[in-house]
């Protein structure tokens, strides 16, 4: 059973940065995809980012431009550099993971491991 823990929220002005971080507890399947979703008070959780095992990454237009993913695969850990951090930003981000999935997406129904999430706010 995959084990994901993510770290690196915290609050930022406005125009500030952030990157997430999130450890596997043992080696990612090949294929995989792994994605950043968050979600804010009272809405559904929304996708952010995906990549696979390929190296191939989709943004939601909400980040595109401002936030990249990447993984470390020595590391066995997925990042999400966040720049321009906007109000709207706001949210509990989580980490997500499945095998073999045959395109990128950033449905949560996606994503079967799931961290517990961490905390960014924007103000």
């Amino acid at each position: 059973h995959v084990q994901l823990v993510e770290s690196g929220g915290g609050s930022v002005q406005t125009g500030g940065s952030l990157r997430l971080s999130c450890e596997a507890s043992e080696n990612t399947f090949n294929p995989y995809c792994l994605a950043w979703l968050r979600q804010a008070p009272g809405k559904e959780r929304e996708g952010v980012a995906s990549l696979d095992s390929d190296g191939s990454t989709t943004y939601d237009d909400s980040v595109k431009g401002r936030s990249t993913i990447s993984q470390d695969t020595a590391k066995n850990s997925l990042y999400l550099q966040m720049n321009s951090l906007q109000p709207e930003d706001t949210g509990m981000y989580y980490c997500a993971a499945v095998r073999a999935c045959p395109t990128l997406s950033l449905r949560s129904d996606t994503y079967y491991y799931w961290g517990q999430g961490t905390q960014v706010t924007v103000s």
